[in-house]
């Protein structure tokens, strides 16, 4: 073969530019939407560390907890206590009252109020506000759990109504309330041992 052809078979070639592979996009973070919990200051004196917000927590929504007792403020300002059937339900503790009963009277004037109960290991007390429910699903909803509990409640108007109810309770219907906590404070009765207090967010909008 010739110099000549050569050196057109040479020149012939291309040089094929190399191939630069795409860069790949940073993985996206996967944001989380896990309600957050309340915050907590540890009221302990002896060292002990905080009580999780869980550990009560465990406990309300078990259904095991003991007898709830309502404290509400008489006009005049003097406290009054009293126990009521309560159910905590979703992150809210739920109760009933005549309208015509000490409780019922004094929280139409003052819906501030404080429950306590004794949890397994903790007894806990619950700050908030009263508000009456009357929406129907609401109410519908309430009976069933209370049923489930083995108080046989059903709806009757914008309220709730049974074949019997606590002695003092009056006669039905019953108003049925809601209290989201604001603030909560929880002394344990048992280990691991403390004192602490909650504080919740609130949350506007969202009366049920």
């Amino acid at each position: 073969m010739s110099k000549k052809a050569t050196s057109r078979k040479t020149t012939a070639k291309k040089t094929t530019p190399a191939k630069i592979a795409p860069r790949k996009a940073a993985p996206k973070r996967a944001t989380s939407t896990r309600a957050k919990g309340p915050t907590e200051k540890n009221l302990d004196i002896y060292g002990s560390a905080p009580i999780p917000w869980s550990r009560a927590l465990k406990h309300l929504e078990a259904g095991t907890a003991g007898s709830y007792w309502l404290a509400t403020t008489k006009p005049e300002g003097r406290p009054h206590v009293a126990a009521v059937g309560a159910l905590w339900v979703d992150g809210k503790i739920y109760f009933t009252s005549s309208a015509k009963a000490r409780k019922g009277r004094n929280l139409a004037a003052n819906p501030n109020c404080v429950l306590s109960v004794t949890l397994k290991g903790l007894d806990l007390v619950v700050e908030g506000r009263a508000v009456r429910i009357t929406d129907r699903p609401t109410l519908l909803r309430l009976a069933q759990r209370y049923a489930a509990q083995g108080w046989p409640a059903s709806v009757s108007g914008e309220g709730l109504t049974a074949k019997y109810s606590a002695p003092s309770a009056g006669p039905p219907p019953w108003n049925l309330y809601v209290v989201r906590p604001t603030t909560a404070f929880g002394v344990a009765t048992a280990e691991p041992w403390g004192a602490t207090r909650w504080q919740f967010e609130p949350r506007g909008g969202d009366r049920t």
